[in-house]
Protein backbone atom coordinates (compact mmCIF):
# COMPACT_ATOMS: atom_id res chain seq x y z
CA UNK A 1 0.00 0.00 0.00
CA UNK A 2 1.23 3.41 -0.87
CA UNK A 3 0.06 7.03 1.37
CA UNK A 4 -1.86 7.82 -1.72
CA UNK A 5 -4.16 4.57 -1.58
CA UNK A 6 -4.32 5.98 1.95
CA UNK A 7 -5.33 9.44 1.42
CA UNK A 8 -7.98 8.05 -1.38
CA UNK A 9 -9.25 5.48 1.55
CA UNK A 10 -9.70 8.45 3.98
CA UNK A 11 -11.79 10.57 1.16
CA UNK A 12 -14.75 8.26 1.96
CA UNK A 13 -13.97 7.38 5.58
CA UNK A 14 -14.55 9.09 8.54
CA UNK A 15 -14.11 6.92 11.24
CA UNK A 16 -11.01 6.54 13.13
CA UNK A 17 -9.03 5.82 16.41
CA UNK A 18 -5.83 8.13 17.01
CA UNK A 19 -3.05 7.24 19.37
CA UNK A 20 -0.69 9.99 20.54
CA UNK A 21 1.59 9.43 23.17
CA UNK A 22 1.38 10.32 26.86
CA UNK A 23 4.10 11.69 29.25
CA UNK A 24 4.89 8.10 30.61
CA UNK A 25 5.07 6.56 26.79
CA UNK A 26 1.88 4.69 27.40
CA UNK A 27 -0.59 5.26 24.17
CA UNK A 28 -3.65 7.29 24.86
CA UNK A 29 -6.48 6.72 22.30
CA UNK A 30 -9.74 8.13 21.10
CA UNK A 31 -12.26 8.09 18.68
CA UNK A 32 -11.52 10.54 16.16
CA UNK A 33 -13.51 11.57 12.74
CA UNK A 34 -10.92 12.10 10.07
CA UNK A 35 -10.82 14.09 6.93
CA UNK A 36 -8.23 14.98 4.46
CA UNK A 37 -6.88 18.45 2.92
CA UNK A 38 -6.59 19.11 -0.77
CA UNK A 39 -2.58 18.47 0.05
CA UNK A 40 -3.31 15.26 1.38
CA UNK A 41 -2.71 15.65 4.88
CA UNK A 42 -5.01 14.40 7.85
CA UNK A 43 -7.28 17.01 9.41
CA UNK A 44 -9.21 16.43 12.89
CA UNK A 45 -11.06 18.66 14.92
CA UNK A 46 -10.48 19.15 18.63
CA UNK A 47 -10.93 21.09 22.00
CA UNK A 48 -7.51 22.79 22.29
CA UNK A 49 -7.66 22.04 25.99
CA UNK A 50 -7.78 18.03 25.51
CA UNK A 51 -5.25 15.91 26.68
CA UNK A 52 -4.80 14.95 22.90
CA UNK A 53 -3.51 18.17 22.75
CA UNK A 54 -1.47 18.41 25.78
CA UNK A 55 0.29 15.05 24.40
CA UNK A 56 0.31 16.12 21.04
CA UNK A 57 2.65 19.36 22.04
CA UNK A 58 5.03 17.04 23.58
CA UNK A 59 5.21 14.84 20.73
CA UNK A 60 4.03 15.00 17.75
CA UNK A 61 3.85 11.66 16.69
CA UNK A 62 0.78 10.26 15.89
CA UNK A 63 -0.84 6.21 14.75
CA UNK A 64 -4.30 6.12 13.53
CA UNK A 65 -6.77 3.15 12.21
CA UNK A 66 -9.08 4.74 9.87
CA UNK A 67 -12.12 1.92 9.06
CA UNK A 68 -15.38 1.84 7.12
CA UNK A 69 -18.81 1.69 8.03
CA UNK A 70 -18.83 -1.45 10.16
CA UNK A 71 -16.39 -2.14 12.84
CA UNK A 72 -16.49 -6.04 12.46
CA UNK A 73 -15.29 -7.11 8.86
CA UNK A 74 -14.61 -3.17 7.67
CA UNK A 75 -11.63 -2.28 5.45
CA UNK A 76 -9.14 -0.01 6.67
CA UNK A 77 -6.21 1.42 7.09
CA UNK A 78 -3.60 2.53 9.24
CA UNK A 79 -1.40 5.45 9.05
CA UNK A 80 1.52 6.67 10.92
CA UNK A 81 3.21 10.74 10.84
CA UNK A 82 3.74 13.71 12.33
CA UNK A 83 1.38 16.04 13.83
CA UNK A 84 0.70 20.07 13.96
CA UNK A 85 -1.58 21.73 15.75
CA UNK A 86 -3.38 25.10 13.93
CA UNK A 87 -4.84 27.47 16.68
CA UNK A 88 -8.01 29.79 16.61
CA UNK A 89 -7.91 32.47 14.56
CA UNK A 90 -5.81 30.45 12.03
CA UNK A 91 -7.77 27.19 12.50
CA UNK A 92 -11.28 28.66 10.96
CA UNK A 93 -10.63 27.88 7.33
CA UNK A 94 -9.61 24.14 7.70
CA UNK A 95 -12.66 23.81 10.61
CA UNK A 96 -15.13 24.33 7.99
CA UNK A 97 -13.20 22.55 5.24
CA UNK A 98 -13.28 19.49 7.13
CA UNK A 99 -16.64 20.15 8.35
CA UNK A 100 -17.92 19.96 4.76
CA UNK A 101 -15.82 17.40 4.27
CA UNK A 102 -17.46 14.65 6.98
CA UNK A 103 -21.03 16.04 8.01
CA UNK A 104 -21.63 18.62 4.83
CA UNK A 105 -23.15 21.78 4.83
CA UNK A 106 -24.16 23.74 7.72
CA UNK A 107 -27.49 25.49 9.02
CA UNK A 108 -25.66 28.49 9.62
CA UNK A 109 -21.99 29.17 9.28
CA UNK A 110 -21.57 32.31 11.97
CA UNK A 111 -23.23 30.41 14.20
CA UNK A 112 -20.95 27.20 13.44
CA UNK A 113 -17.78 29.98 13.60
CA UNK A 114 -18.69 31.28 17.25
CA UNK A 115 -19.09 27.76 18.71
CA UNK A 116 -15.78 26.68 17.05
CA UNK A 117 -14.07 29.78 19.22
CA UNK A 118 -16.02 29.63 22.00
CA UNK A 119 -14.81 25.94 22.29
CA UNK A 120 -11.30 26.89 21.53
CA UNK A 121 -11.48 24.00 18.67
CA UNK A 122 -7.82 23.51 16.66
CA UNK A 123 -6.95 21.33 13.86
CA UNK A 124 -4.62 18.23 14.54
CA UNK A 125 -3.40 18.33 10.75
CA UNK A 126 -1.42 14.76 10.25
CA UNK A 127 1.31 14.91 7.61
CA UNK A 128 1.16 10.59 6.54
CA UNK A 129 4.74 9.45 6.87
CA UNK A 130 4.05 5.66 6.61
CA UNK A 131 0.56 3.80 5.78
CA UNK A 132 -0.27 0.03 6.17
CA UNK A 133 -1.74 -3.22 5.76
CA UNK A 134 0.73 -3.71 2.98
CA UNK A 135 -1.98 -5.64 1.05
CA UNK A 136 -4.29 -3.10 -0.66
CA UNK A 137 -7.11 -5.76 -1.05
CA UNK A 138 -7.42 -4.61 2.93
CA UNK A 139 -9.02 -1.44 1.31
Amino acid sequence: MEIVDAQKFLKENHRACISVRQKDGWPQMTFVTPGIDPEGRVIITSRGTTYKIKHLRRDPRVSMLIFGEQYSGSKFVQIHGTAEIIEQPAAIDTLIYWYKQVRGEHKNWDEYKKQMQDEKRVIIRVNIEKVGPQSVNRI
